[in-house]
């Protein structure tokens, strides 16, 4: 006889629906990021080389503030469904909108650090809350 009780192999059935629902939900709004992108005009993250000019787009996915050489700075990591970019305000302790969800563009010289592309004090324009880019 197993080990392996029926309540327990329910669990590993409950387990694998639910990861199959949240990669679903990541997959779904991956592709609305990366429509966003084509419809805008914008380049991929995924496309951005260093030392490149670019204007790019996507959601924020996490906002910390976090000290470079001593001096404060914003960091966020701006996703647009095909890569991460990291976009870092320096001198900054917050910036009113700057949080995570919420959808904006950004423009800049590409820098790479440690193999990521990061944006250092880029021009950016918040996206309205609630709305799709094609709504504006």
């Amino acid at each position: 006889m197993s080990g392996v009780t029926r309540l327990e192999r329910q669990g590993g059935r409950l387990r694998r629906l639910l990861g199959r629902l949240a990669s679903s939900q990541e997959d779904l709004l991956s592709a609305e990021l990366r429509q966003d992108t084509e419809e805008s005009g914008c380049t991929r993250i995924c496309d951005c080389g260093d030392r490149q000019i670019v204007t790019v787009t996507g959601t924020l996915r996490t906002v910390t503030q976090r000290p470079r050489a001593g001096v404060p700075a914003l960091e966020a990591e701006l996703f647009d469904g095909s890569a991460p970019l990291d976009v870092v305000w320096l001198g900054r302790r917050s910036i009113a909108g700057i949080e995570p969800g919420r959808r904006l563009i950004a423009h800049g010289r590409i820098a790479m650090n440690r193999g990521r592309p990061v944006l250092f004090n880029p021009k950016y324009e918040l996206r309205p809350i609630g709305q799709d880019s094609g709504q504006e």
